[in-house]
């Protein structure tokens, strides 16, 4: 009798149980998500680390705003957030194709999010591009590329939304944030990535000093200096001097799991950094352990970087730099290849 009894008993519990959750599952959805209200701007937001962003902070609620120089990933973007649920509705992502090298398009680009939604939270400067190759082959336009993409396009978009921020900071108790993703190629000189690290080296600074400035004023400005990450960009990076070689290493390199983080995680990572409104953060051990190795033992780290470029990494394509004016003396004695710079033939 007492067992029969104990029975009956699990078995309402569980039919219990399984009713609660078949009416959970027929909730409308918006019922289902606790939604923050926060709107996120997400620059080179339809791929990569960008995208992954936006799934990470469309799963806690937020509103987007992406954009991108490419309408038809900014579109494919959107859908995909669709797709794996990240967002409630596509009235959720808002789309703005602009390039940001042009300070009136990141003036526009601001406005527009503002007039759409109302605010801006949390503005993300991701776009970047990625140019690599020997010192030697790099012409001029890749370091003026890298610049005007991974530093001045951060540039815009702050000085644009900044009275935006401050102005919210004034009325309420949340001025937002600023998120920089930087690299750590922006705390010491990775070889064959020169028009990289100058522009990322570049962004810290410009986004420690923001920091230093904005904190006391209610904005939090977060710098990120992650190592490899599995973003799918080394697809887009510009390869120069013996290209095949340049994108089989780098390729290899962003690849492999145990050097290269996931962009998953990574994102994750930076959304617990910046709701903690930390003022840095790198992403993969190899990452920390360089930076600090670069603030502590700044000669060391060179030499290691001097002896990967002289062992590990191609070397200079010849006709490249025939073509930028430089000619090649090698010494029998040592080996080594040095460069004298002369004028180029061609325009004399």
């Amino acid at each position: 009798m007492k067992n029969s009894r104990a029975t009956l008993q699990t078995a309402q519990i569980l039919t219990g149980i399984i009713a609660a959750a078949a009416a959970y599952a027929l909730l409308p959805r918006s019922t289902k998500r606790n939604r923050n209200q926060q709107v996120v701007l997400i620059t080179g937001g339809s791929r990569g680390l960008g995208l992954a962003l936006a799934e990470r902070y469309g799963r806690d609620g937020a509103r987007l705003v992406l954009t991108a120089r490419d309408v038809e990933e900014l579109a494919a973007a959107r859908l995909t957030l669709l797709q794996r649920d990240a967002v409630l509705s596509p009235d959720d992502v808002l789309l703005i194709p602009a390039d940001l090298t042009d300070p009136t398009q990141a003036t526009s680009l601001i406005d527009h999010a503002i007039a759409h939604f109302g605010r801006i939270d949390v503005l993300i400067n991701n776009a970047g591009i990625i140019e690599v190759g020997p010192v030697e082959n790099q012409p001029l336009a890749a370091y003026h590329r890298a610049m005007a993409t991974n530093f001045f396009a951060a540039v815009h978009t702050t000085h644009a939304a900044l009275p935006h921020l401050l102005r919210q900071a004034e009325t309420t108790d949340n001025g937002g944030a600023i998120v920089n993703i930087a690299s750590i190629g922006g705390k010491f000189a990775m070889p064959h990535l020169l028009p990289y690290v100058a522009s990322k080296f570049a962004l810290v600074g410009f986004s420690e000093g923001l920091h230093a400035e904005l904190r006391h004023k209610g904005i939090r400005v977060t710098t990120v200096c992650p190592g490899l990450m599995r973003t799918g960009g080394e697809a887009h990076a510009h390869y120069i001097g013996q290209a095949k070689k340049e994108e089989r290493w780098f390729a290899l390199a962003a690849k492999t799991p145990v050097l290269a983080a996931s962009v998953t995680r990574a994102a994750s990572k930076i959304f617990h950094a910046v709701a903690a409104g930390r003022a840095e953060i790198t992403i993969t051990p190899q990452a920390w352990l360089a930076a600090r190795l670069a603030g502590v033992a700044p000669a060391t780290i060179q030499y290691l970087a001097s002896l990967a470029n002289q062992y590990l990494l191609p070397g200079p394509s010849t006709s490249e730099q025939l073509a930028l004016g430089f000619t090649f003396k090698v010494s029998t004695q040592t080996r080594a290849e040095t460069l004298e710079q002369t004028p180029n033939p061609q325009q004399t």
